[in-house]
């Protein structure tokens, strides 16, 4: 029971030109209120499969709620949220864990007590040797799983560039090295679609360039999707094809990077023209 294709090791590089991509996750007419607050109000938006999408807003636009809609943890009052093609407006977040929608946070996740392999040999979910009687009376089958994971763990680290750290207790990385291994720990399942969730926060500037060359190459050589919330514009620049702005709980517009910062509405509403 070996891990299921892997697909790290011979990568190949294919182009970043991505054009008239079908979506992965469809937002169709989603609302959510908390009380008397509206914070997503009718948002539609589309992300294309292949592509990394910049999601951006002023404070209080509804982007982390957005996310929190699309990864499971909220449910939304109206609308529907669509994940390759499947309707999962409802879905719990293990379910979409599953299916190969992952979600990372601002503030990295990790369990501080375990190495950085041990906390990448974690992920894989329904782990035979999780069950108390498969390691007496399926030892065979629980060490053969846990070699495939083990292997599969030190192939994401050699993908990071992570060795040097990778026996280290995760609780003594830096804030960058756990926002790397939470990256890893996407990989330890063979993500489809990735939201990124203010990435670039707490990490210096030279982990900040291996964070950005890291996500390119799963792009570019593993087919990763990712739907990217971040406030830094200069890493929004070089990742994000197209960006979407958010205000007051919708879709502002969508562009390019160029388009957006061109645009004086979207200005007015990061500088003080919007009420979000």
């Amino acid at each position: 029971m070996l891990i299921a294709n892997t697909k790290i090791r011979n990568l190949s590089l294919k182009t970043t030109e991505n054009t008239n991509l079908k979506p992965i996750l469809e937002i169709k007419n989603v609302h959510k209120s908390f009380g008397a607050l509206d914070v997503i109000n009718n948002c539609n938006l589309e992300v294309g499969q292949g592509s990394i999408t910049g999601l951006i807003g002023p404070n209080g636009a509804g982007k982390t709620t957005l996310f929190n809609l699309i990864a499971g943890a909220f449910h939304a009052d109206q609308g529907e949220i669509i994940y390759a093609g499947n309707p999962i407006t409802h879905c719990a977040p293990e379910t979409l864990f599953k299916r190969g929608l992952l979600r990372t946070f601002q503030i990295a996740q990790e369990f501080s007590h375990l190495t950085a392999l041990e906390n990448l040999m974690m992920v894989p979910p329904a782990q035979p040797g999780e069950n108390i009687v498969n390691p007496w009376v399926r030892p065979g089958e629980v060490l053969h799983f846990e070699a495939g994971v083990c292997q599969k763990a030190n192939d994401v680290i050699d993908f990071l560039k992570l060795d040097h750290i990778k026996n280290e207790l995760a609780g003594n990385l830096s804030g960058g090295q756990k926002k790397l291994l939470e990256l890893g720990r996407t990989m330890m399942v063979d993500a489809k679609l990735v939201l990124l969730d203010e990435v670039a926060a707490g990490v210096n500037r030279t982990l900040l360039k291996d964070l950005v060359e890291n996500i390119l190459r799963l792009n570019r050589e593993l087919d990763y999707t990712f739907f990217v919330i971040e406030h830094d514009m200069d890493m929004i620049a070089e990742l994000c094809s197209p960006v979407i702005v958010m205000a007051e709980g919708r879709k502002m517009m969508e562009g390019s990077i160029e388009e957006i910062r061109a645009n004086p509405e979207v200005v007015a509403a990061y500088f003080g023209g919007g009420k979000a």
